[in-house]
């Protein structure tokens, strides 16, 4: 039902209708508020006022907001009576957001903690997790406790009751460990026939254990979620980084929405990766954004800029998912209202590039392969991204999309049986491969497709296939390089001699010059109809510790000796590019990303400095009837020679798009 309000707007009646809140799945732009209650926050309601919430919405128009409902503490920042409250409130204000949130057609999704709840088990310490050490943890639930059906479920129902439109579930997959409960172990011993419980990476049967717990963890997950939709079939559910990065499987869970929030400091070339990470999943997505930056060791909030929050939101979108961005709320639940500026124009940013944006694919380019396996056989504990096994992947990734080559990540789930689709997939550093996939990728060479495998121990799998004969032995190298570029390292190298018929690349050099040439670095061989190249050294491991634009050239330019990307760009090596599709419109996605990112001493900046005089050609399967530059609307004269429409971009501020009109 639509009610009808008036409102006084420039001395004139203007008569608009409260509208349904969209679902997730069509939601582009959102906030998330959140402040993680506690006992001693006594105060909860004090300032927050109708017209705060109010003037948020009339400035801002989110899509969604998601607000604060039970931390990681364990207590609720609502009068809830299931769980565990402070002593008393000024306010409701869960009732006071869902009555202004709808008001205004905005949906409101609640902050919660799964698994990490401190005063649960507090007050029930039978429901912790135990240790290896036996011991109790005060921070983390067990999967095999009574904790989610005796309050987590409980208590989102009444939350539920609320008209609440979700939940975003936080501190779960990421929070979940081994878990050495009396429970647990008697059902991995029935289960696996296994006795002797493995404690550490080195111990016997340790990977099988992991596994049983990322079983239990997702039963955890389908309970909560299914108990819910039961209950209110249009509550929308998330379990925060699910089948993320973090959590590298296929979607098992009738979740409604996946999402995640970045780490606060070089959060645009995280969004990169991540997003990348979320868009082949095939549910609706988003990426948070924290709006300042943080140092974990000193804890110091320093506001970022909108400027610096969109060129983080344009790596997002370009993937065509949703983005929001996270404030934090005051101990009494209020808003920064001085932040009110920031988030509108960033609003705005993402509001102008919606059209195309939203619910985009990526048009097959390069495929950077994330295998479950190989992951999966590395980490130490359930879920994680802390332990550095990413880095890799992400060294990799970055070369490739500062050489502007349009990549996707995909896991073995997405590529098995779609690899064909791909012109060329690379392997980044994996020590293990899902078998089915490691044949399906040398048959895909072998009828015209470019394989480019990379790292010491990873070429090791594809050694027949590469035209070469490994050594045994690996050994560090001190320079490396290609063409008449050089660049130090420390990287293990595997040492290998070609066969006949494959081609070297790139050397490694004893000493800083190129009169110390010593043996090749990297081979390119025919494989049947295809291509295979190999990188025998941790090319991805180095890059990510020591960036260079030697080695952004050097992926570059092999991963163009066996294709050319349907994108390029002249001008700047500062310009990522996505390359998507929608109703057969081609959008080329152009980020500026100029900045010191890295510098994990630099918060927060104001300005990122134009590009300027790109020249930009796109191959089209004819001449287009027009190109036009997003979301300025301006058409662009471009010429059309030999299958390419090609286009001068004059200035590139943070993210551009060109449209391709056929």
């Amino acid at each position: 039902m639509k009610f009808l309000r008036f409102l006084l707007f420039l001395q004139l009646p203007v008569f608009l209708s409260a509208q349904t809140p969209l679902r997730r799945s069509e939601s582009f732009f959102g906030l998330h508020f959140d402040f993680h209650a506690g006992l001693s926050d006594t105060l909860i309601g004090k300032t927050l006022t109708d017209s705060m919430i109010d003037s948020l919405l009339v400035k801002v128009k989110p899509d969604f907001i998601q607000v604060d409902c039970k931390g990681h503490p364990g207590v609720t920042s609502y009068p809830t009576k299931v769980g565990h409250t402070p002593k008393r409130f000024e306010k409701d204000i869960l009732r006071l957001f869902r009555e202004v949130t709808k008001r205004h057609g905005v949906a409101l999704y609640l902050h919660y903690s799964g698994v990490w709840d401190d005063e649960a088990v507090k007050r029930h310490p039978h429901w912790s997790r135990i240790n290896a050490e036996g011991k109790r943890d005060n921070q983390k639930t067990s999967l095999w406790s009574a904790y989610s059906d005796s309050l987590l479920i409980p208590q989102l129902k009444e939350m539920s009751d609320y008209g609440v439109d979700g939940v975003w579930v936080d501190g779960d997959c990421w929070a979940t460990e081994p878990d050495y409960c009396t429970a647990a172990v008697e059902e991995f011993r029935m289960r696996t026939g296994i006795q002797e419980i493995p404690k550490k990476k080195s111990d016997p049967n340790y990977g099988q254990w992991l596994e049983f717990h990322r079983t239990a963890f997702r039963r955890y997950v389908r309970n909560y979620t299914d108990a819910l939709h039961q209950y209110n079939p249009r509550f929308q559910v998330a379990s925060n980084w699910s089948f993320s990065a973090m959590m590298p499987e296929p979607v098992d869970i009738n979740v409604d929405f996946l999402s995640g929030d970045t780490e606060p400091l070089n959060g645009v070339n995280q969004s990169a990766f991540q997003a990348r990470c979320l868009a082949p999943q095939g549910k609706p997505w988003d990426l948070m954004s924290w709006s300042f930056g943080y140092g974990w060791d000193d804890q110091v909030l320093s506001a970022k800029s909108a400027v610096q929050l969109s060129q983080e939101a344009a790596q997002v979108i370009s993937m065509g998912g949703g983005y929001q961005a996270y404030w934090t709320q005051h101990r009494d639940g209020s808003l920064k209202t001085y932040a009110y500026g920031t988030m509108a124009a960033l609003a705005a940013f993402c509001r102008e590039r919606q059209p195309f944006c939203q619910n985009t694919k990526p048009v097959p380019q390069v495929a950077l392969l994330y295998s479950n396996t190989g992951y999966k056989s590395e980490i130490t504990t359930v879920y994680n991204t802390g332990d550095g096994k990413h880095t890799a992947m992400i060294g990799t990734l970055n070369a490739l999309l500062y050489s502007q080559l349009p990549t996707e990540i995909l896991q073995e789930h997405h590529l098995l049986g779609h690899t064909k689709e791909y012109p060329v997939i690379i392997i980044p550093e994996w020590k293990k491969l899902n078998e089915q996939l490691r044949n399906e990728l040398v048959d895909y060479a072998r009828q015209g497709g470019n394989l480019i495998v990379i790292g010491s121990e990873t070429v090791k799998l594809f050694e027949k296939e590469l035209g070469v004969t490994l050594h045994s032995t690996t050994h560090s190298i001190p320079f490396w390089g290609f063409d008449h570029l050089i660049t130090g390292t420390k990287a293990t190298y595997r040492p290998f001699q070609l066969l006949p018929g494959t081609q070297p690349f790139g050397q490694w050099f004893s000493q800083e010059d190129t009169r110390f040439a010593q043996a090749p670095i990297a081979s390119i061989a025919s494989l049947g109809k295809g291509k295979i190249a190999g990188i025998y050294f941790n090319f991805g491991e180095q890059h990510y510790k020591r960036e260079t634009y030697a080695g952004r050239d050097f992926l570059g330019t092999l991963v163009k000796q066996l294709f050319q990307p349907t994108v390029e760009v002249k001008g700047s090596k500062m310009v990522n590019v996505a390359l998507n599709q929608k109703n057969g419109t081609t959008y080329v996605n152009l980020i500026n990303m100029a900045g010191n990112h890295a510098n994990k001493s630099i918060h927060a900046n104001d300005e990122i400095p134009p590009l300027y005089g790109l020249q930009v050609s796109v191959k089209t399967p004819r001449r287009p009837r027009q190109v036009v530059l997003q979301p300025e609307n301006k058409p662009l004269p471009f010429a059309y020679k030999n299958g390419k429409a090609v286009f001068t971009i004059s200035k590139l501020a943070i993210h551009s798009i060109a449209e391709i009109k056929l």
